[in-house]
């Protein structure tokens, strides 16, 4: 039989259910676990959520690899390459690759009767994954576009729209200034959607992949890259090393030279101010473990001064110090552990009403999200249970030393 153990259970709670020590030292060393177990699950799950949805909007406008040309690549020049269904086909078969789309990119503007405004057309071909726009359409659809003909149908955020005060089904010409001369082409506006990365929404709208290439003065295989899209985000550059040796410093049929980039190396700004969230995370858990940890430690010194009595009697019973000082290390564990179930209720509760009810807002134009998004990740919320009952109860071992000087003589006479 485990004697520390069962003399833990037999203080911690009387077979009628009454407590027989201090209810408040064990009501606050509870609340202090539970509140900073709750507040370190909603802070990670609230940084988890705001780092992969804005990943997956930087995602959702640019993929994860991107194959160009290496000039263009490198953002000094915008250069064509070659990319025929030999090449599309070589790219697909990369191990990890889950789509492959092509797309061209032309500057223009657009103008209506009283505004003008100038954007970054990007071409589409019917290959185009419109899973991201579609989860952020707020008005009409996504044209079918097509990389043989023009449709004359445009795609533009609703910033775009809000500045230029156009709808649906409205009218709009577009005007391209290159080596030819001013072009004007008319579009019809098909859909509008809003991400609110204003970086994006505020630039980028979509035409079909063959009125860019016709728009830009190249021929029918050439565009300005391929975007490539992984299963899985974490093993991005072993993807990336394959293409690397694949076509890498390869040449088209026109002479230009293959390169790729991965979307951190072409957005570095956005994904370095993510990496910094990650030290926010660190700070918080920090505090919240020093928290619970002071609570903790003055419970149980609380608890180990009303039982001097009893520590004296087991000491005169011939209990060694280390029998005693674990019978309340195993008590610290179960308030550890009650702290533990009352903060993953709280923690949990508050992530499921705002994943369901968005009660929390957000300014857009500085987060680029309208609410805080959360994300519930399992695995880590059990390794968080686990850290903090062992760092918990670990911080108590020095304080359970207070054992060794007690006195038999002395504490049978301690009131």
């Amino acid at each position: 039989m485990n004697l520390p153990l069962f003399i833990a259970r037999r203080i911690y709670r009387k077979s009628d259910g009454q407590r027989m020590v201090s209810k408040p030292a064990i009501r606050i060393a509870t609340a202090g676990v539970a509140i900073g177990l709750a507040v370190m699950i909603v802070s990670v799950s609230v940084v988890f959520g705001f780092k992969h949805t804005i990943r997956d909007k930087v995602v959702g406008f640019g993929s994860h690899l991107q194959v160009g040309e290496f000039m263009t690549l490198q953002g000094v020049d915008q250069r064509p390459v070659q990319m025929n269904d030999s090449m599309m086909a070589e790219l697909r078969s990369a191990t990890g690759v889950k789509h492959v789309q092509r797309f061209a990119m032309r500057q223009g503007i657009l103008k209506t009767d009283d505004d003008f405004l100038g954007v970054l057309f990007k071409g589409v071909g019917p290959e185009f994954d419109s899973t991201f726009i579609h989860q952020n359409m707020v008005e009409g659809a996504i044209p079918a576009f097509s990389d043989s003909a023009s449709t004359n149908q445009l795609l533009i955020s609703k910033s775009m729209a809000d500045k230029l005060r156009l709808k649906c089904d409205d009218r709009i010409f577009a005007y391209f200034i290159g080596n030819e001369g001013v072009r004007a082409r008319r579009f019809t506006v098909g859909g509008i959607y809003q991400t609110n990365l204003s970086q994006y929404d505020d630039a980028i709208c979509y035409i079909d992949l063959y009125t860019a290439v016709k728009l830009n003065g190249w021929q029918p295989d050439q565009v300005t890259g391929a975007e490539v899209t992984v299963g899985d985000f974490s093993r991005i550059y072993e993807t990336e090393d394959i293409y690397i040796n694949m076509v890498n410093r390869q040449t088209d049929g026109y002479g230009e030279t293959y390169s790729t980039k991965t979307i951190q190396e072409l957005n570095p700004q956005i994904f370095s101010w993510l990496e910094l969230l990650d030290l926010n995370v660190w700070i918080i858990l920090a505090l919240m473990m020093a928290v619970a940890g002071v609570t903790m430690i003055s419970g149980l010194l609380i608890i180990i001064l009303e039982r001097t009595s009893m520590i004296g009697i087991l000491k005169s019973l011939g209990a060694r110090n280390k029998t005693i000082r674990r019978t309340f290390l195993w008590f610290a564990v179960f308030m550890i552990g009650r702290g533990l179930l009352f903060g993953n209720i709280l923690g949990v509760g508050l992530i499921a009403l705002q994943h369901f009810t968005g009660l929390v807002k957000l300014d857009p134009a500085t987060y680029y999200v309208s609410t805080v998004p959360v994300e519930l990740n399992i695995p880590l919320i059990i390794l968080l249970n686990i850290a903090t009952l062992l760092i918990s109860t670990f911080i108590l071992i020095a304080p359970s030393y207070l054992i060794s000087y007690i006195q038999p003589a002395k504490s049978m006479r301690y009131e």
